[in-house]
């Protein structure tokens, strides 16, 4: 039986091109390890893309938007709608994904996976197999060929925006509601405590947590067995309790490692996201560098499961790939300290270890 295309191998990062890296950055003129984490930015980024001389210039972004048919339980401070103008907000230039893509120069790519929305949003491609997931607390989020089509439409995403080629991809998400999808989903898979992965979101106060957690409890209590006994635990966590963005986040990272494109994770829901997709394929964990640690209860401890450490702790929690795109100049500076500082042999420095 042929294996579906997300569980196909990615290439492992070249070691030929880190140790060269790692090379170079011995003979940089400075100590060694004195710029820290920059250093073995710029290693890892020539390992991902097996090259002298990493980059990250080409950096397109991608935000997934969908609805939740769990809003219906009154997890969120904001309406369903919100999602859906948010589109339009996206697109106008307004929302703070759109400023950070416009001034940091990086093409914003925005895919309706799943709004509520019958009306087309100029600039949005639409590409869903329903509008919005069912109420999880009572029944499955989506049905398997839904799934199917939302993992999918996230790879079809990355093969238009990356298709001329990319150096870097951020990905983003927008959906009332999915701070609690990705809850349940990072308590499934951890597998984590519930009461360590429900946070505000939105901005909901303490009732608000407490009940947020309650419906989630509910959901875990008619799904945990069925995800715990599937074949594909991870396949059937993303069915029960996931967002069509978030399985189209997780196709997308997928997507992108088996292309050897790295791929910046942003916060809690993207980082939920990539939870499931190494869930499904091992292989991507290489491909994926981490922006930031966000404010949002949880996100630490999903990070943590991924053996991640974070470049910013900002104490964001805005999401639509805001984390990711601020950490992009830091890339960038890693990649221009690595490529462009003398050696000690071109700036006839001497170094600790030559002879005096």
């Amino acid at each position: 039986m042929t294996e579906p295309w997300f569980q196909q191998r990615c290439a492992l990062p070249s070691q030929l091109h880190r140790q060269r890296a790692l090379e170079r950055q011995r003979r940089l003129t400075k100590p060694q390890g004195a710029l820290g984490r920059l250093e073995g930015l710029a290693i890892e980024l020539a390992a991902l893309q097996a090259s002298d001389r990493p980059q990250a210039t080409q950096v397109p972004v991608i935000v997934f938007a969908a609805d939740h048919g769990v809003v219906a339980q009154g997890v969120s401070a904001y309406p369903a709608e919100v999602t859906v103008q948010m589109l339009h907000n996206f697109t106008c230039g307004g929302a703070a994904i759109s400023v950070l893509a416009r001034e940091l120069g990086l093409p914003l790519h925005v895919r309706d996976v799943g709004t509520c929305s019958i009306e087309p949003v100029a600039g949005v491609v639409a590409d869903k197999s329903r509008y919005g997931t069912a109420d999880f607390s009572v029944a499955a989020a989506m049905q398997a060929d839904e799934l199917d089509q939302a993992l999918s439409a996230g790879a079809r995403a990355v093969e238009d925006a990356c298709g001329d080629g990319a150096d870097l991809l951020v990905c983003g998400e927008m959906g009332i509601g999915n701070t609690t999808a990705a809850a349940a989903l990072a308590a499934l898979l951890g597998p984590l405590p519930l009461d360590e992965v429900i946070g505000a979101g939105t901005g909901l106060d303490a009732a608000g947590r407490l009940h947020k957690q309650a419906v989630v409890g509910r959901a875990l209590a008619l799904h945990g067995d069925a995800v715990a006994a599937a074949p594909q635990p991870a396949l059937e966590a993303l069915r029960r309790v996931g967002g069509l963005e978030i399985a189209a986040l997780a196709g997308a990272m997928i997507a992108a490692a088996q292309r050897g494109i790295p791929v910046l994770v942003d916060g809690f829901i993207v980082s939920a996201a990539a939870l499931a997709a190494v869930r499904l394929n091992p292989d991507v964990r290489d491909w994926l560098l981490f922006s930031h640690r966000s404010a949002e209860r949880g996100h630490g401890r999903v990070l943590d499961v991924l053996q991640a450490d974070a470049l910013l702790q900002l104490d964001l929690r805005l999401g639509e790939g805001s984390g990711a795109a601020l950490a992009v100049p830091l890339l960038r500076l890693a990649c221009a300290l690595h490529n462009g500082m003398a050696t000690f042999a071109e700036a006839a420095v001497a170094d600790r270890g030559m002879a005096p």
